[in-house]
């Protein structure tokens, strides 16, 4: 079973950039397409990004599309580069890994991380 730890998580400004970071617990992850979701109170999961098991195709939604980036290493990390950040970005983060083809829906998914806070001031 694979298990994800996120980090990279904070309290920045507006127009500040961050970069998250996942790691997965073992190498077979290279399978899974990993996506990054967005978690606000009260709400769910919203999707923000997701990259084939390639590296090849990546996927956004369009309030990050041109500010955030989705990569990953050949190693266990998957990463979102997150610039000119915006209120609007805050919640909770979660990484997650999973085999699925709606890669743009959290059903695709089923492995999560337990999440990093980032949080936008205005």
């Amino acid at each position: 079973q694979v298990q994800l730890r996120e980090s990279g998580g904070g309290l920045v400004q507006a127009g500040d950039s961050l970069t998250l970071s996942c790691v997965a617990s073992e190498r077979t992850f290279s399978r899974y397409n990993m996506a990054w979701f967005r978690q606000v109170p009260g709400k769910e999961r919203a999707f923000a990004a997701t990259i084939d098991w390639s590296g090849a195709y990546t996927s956004y939604t369009d309030s990050v599309e041109g500010r955030f980036t989705i990569s990953r290493d050949r190693g266990n990390t998957t990463y979102l580069q997150m610039n000119s950040l915006k209120a609007e970005d805050t919640g909770v983060y979660y990484c997650a890994a999973g085999r699925g083809s709606a890669r743009l829906h959290a059903s695709a998914y089923d492995f999560w991380g337990q999440g990093t806070q980032v949080t936008v001031s205005s």
